[in-house]
């Protein structure tokens, strides 16, 4: 177990799903869990907190935990990551020590460890971090339509249905669209789901499930889905190049790391819109798609933090991304029917 008796525990909440991890210092896996979604924007404070404690207290088990680094969607005003530490401090499991960051930095360790980087999340929803070796970062509120974000599958989801609403009342293009999401939601009609959701006999949320039809219908020709599946590699090229302008690092060969469902599902248009358009902000730059569950880089922050060598981060990250590969592949092969 090392010099630290007891366990570093590490945490990715996630708008979907939450994983936690137990390791010694020396970067052994102790145990890994998997919840559902813990985000606040999501589920409220309360409740998402709720599920970060039980993980923690199932990975930790009988032992001590001596740091623990949660690493949460929707933490992207310093007001929502002040309170939520609020929130954790008074667990017993809880320490000084305890970190309480966005999950996006989970995302970034996973990819990389250079200094100089981008990591783009496009999952649920999108978002993204850039961070620079002097410590310059550059984040996003992360709001929604209030501060200026679109995409993932919840706005793939909510423009395939405005587009469906127009094709059935006779305002914009006909749509396969249509049709794919009266099967996809099993509802009567359009105009059903749209006063289901009106009437809040249905959570505007399921229209996260749309994405994967929006791919199948911009594969089979269908233009509407097609100039979807472009706005959303466009809206991730935007990130990165604000990043990559905001901290000047648009001419050096940095790491730009994706990662989320949408873009884990891997659609060719969608990857190759991002490609050309990565190259055009940031022409040296290298996309690395990650192919590790966030939880890895949550467990490397973790062990960073409480002071781990590097062979035992080395070892960490061998032992979490094997611990944690096959429910990683489940969640892909989800994201391929469910879209996020």
């Amino acid at each position: 177990m090392g010099a630290l008796s007891g366990v570093i525990v590490a945490v990715d909440a996630g708008g979907s799903k939450t994983d936690a991890v137990a390791l010694t210092i020396d970067g052994e896996l102790v145990a890994h869990e998997r919840g559902g979604g813990s985000s606040p924007h999501f589920e409220g404070l309360g409740e998402a907190v709720a599920v970060v404690d039980g993980l923690v207290r199932a990975v930790a088990g009988r032992s001590r935990v001596v740091h623990a680094g949660l690493y949460v969607s929707g933490l992207d005003l310093p007001v929502e990551v002040d309170r939520y530490a609020t929130a954790v401090a008074g667990l017993d499991w809880a320490g000084d020590s305890t970190v309480v960051a966005n999950d996006l930095y989970a995302l970034l360790r996973a990819g990389t460890d250079e200094p100089d980087a981008v990591a783009i999340v496009c999952g649920t929803g999108v978002n993204a971090v850039g961070v620079r070796a002097d410590g310059a970062e550059v984040r996003f509120p992360s709001l929604g339509g209030l501060s200026g974000d679109w995409g993932g599958g919840g706005g793939l989801g909510e423009q395939a249905l405005w587009h469906a609403a127009r094709d059935v009342d006779g305002r914009g293009p006909r749509t396969a669209l249509t049709t794919a999401i009266v099967d996809r939601l099993g509802v009567a009609s359009v105009q059903a789901l749209i006063e289901d959701l009106h009437f809040g006999r249905r959570d505007s949320n399921d229209l996260a499930a749309l994405a994967p039809a929006v791919f199948e219908a911009a594969r089979s020709g269908d233009a509407v889905a097609a100039e979807l599946v472009d706005r959303q590699a466009d809206e991730i090229v935007a990130f990165a190049r604000a990043c990559v302008t905001r901290l000047g690092l648009g001419d050096l060969a940095i790491p730009i790391v994706l990662g989320g469902g949408i873009i884990r599902a891997g659609d060719p248009r969608l990857i190759s819109g991002i490609a050309s358009g990565l190259a055009a902000v940031a022409p040296r730059a290298r996309i690395e798609m990650l192919d590790a569950s966030p939880i890895v880089g949550a467990a490397l922050l973790a062990l960073g933090s409480a002071g781990a060598r590097p062979e035992a981060l080395h070892r960490a990250r061998r032992a979490v991304t094997r611990g944690t590969r096959a429910e990683y592949a489940d969640v892909a092969r989800e994201t391929e029917s469910v879209g996020s």
